[in-house]
């Protein structure tokens, strides 16, 4: 069954591959949308290619609606997009899937129903079809080569809708298990290295020693160094001095 979550329906205009249907299907499920229809899908429906291709996807294409026509396919909407990625001639508000997708989440949450159509793979949606829509969205690509795949085109809306209804976090720190290192451990880990390197003569000459001691230590302050990499350090320090001592022997 569907989810509850109030969201677009992806209407696809005629698709002639069920490989295409499938990876749209697969590129809605991947950003949490679900509500896929078909209009008058050229090779027939259901499509074993499009549940081959749909990868773990299979349910959205169990439910999707089927339509005769665009007209039936978003009879029950208030506002319909369509994309399109050349000029039209017509006067039709023209959003980036960015801002159309923020103006979808905003229509849905205040009650209304949304629909996006796509259109065939091989020119995209008709002037016929665009005129049935309230306003369109337009990605801006290269205008020398402007086509984009069917499925491309979904996974790009649906990410915007995902952005435009979920807080992600822009830059998330992996730790992998450990944490970032306290002052007194990276101040330990530069005293460590300071006087072994005193001990090897590293600094030299002595008119010179003080500013490569403040580089030193000034390079372990600007390190976003963790715990497991200061522990890392000073086993890589001792087992130098050790296999130092062992040549001396």
């Amino acid at each position: 069954m569907a989810t509850g979550t109030p969201q677009p329906a992806f209407v696809l205009v005629r698709p002639q591959m069920g490989e295409n249907i499938g990876a749209a299907a697969r590129a809605m499920w991947n950003f949490g949308l679900d509500r896929m229809r078909l209009v008058a899908p050229r090779d027939g429906w259901p499509n074993p290619s499009a549940v081959a291709m749909s990868s773990g996807a299979g349910r959205l294409l169990d439910e999707a609606q089927l339509s005769e026509d665009i007209a039936g396919a978003v009879a029950d909407c208030s506002w319909v997009l369509a994309t399109t990625a050349r000029p039209r001639d017509m006067t039709k508000t023209v959003y980036t899937p960015e801002a159309a997708m923020a103006e979808t989440a905003r229509r849905i949450a205040a009650g209304e129903k949304v629909a996006v159509l796509f259109g065939p793979e091989r020119a995209g949606l008709e002037n016929e079809d665009v005129a049935q829509a309230n306003a369109i969205v337009s990605v801006p690509v290269n205008p020398a080569f402007a086509s984009l795949n069917l499925a491309q085109c979904v996974l790009l809306c649906a990410y915007e809708w995902q952005r435009a209804t979920q807080e992600a976090t822009p830059v998330v720190e992996a730790l992998a298990g450990t944490e970032f290192a306290a002052q007194h451990e990276v101040d330990h880990l530069a005293r460590h290295y300071e006087e072994r390197m005193e001990e090897a003569g590293f600094f030299f000459p002595a008119t010179k020693a003080p500013a490569m001691k403040l580089n030193l230590r000034n390079m372990w302050s600007r390190m976003p160094l963790t715990r497991a990499d200061v522990q890392m350090l000073h086993g890589m320090m001792r087992q130098i001095v050790r296999w130092k001592d062992k040549d001396a022997d």
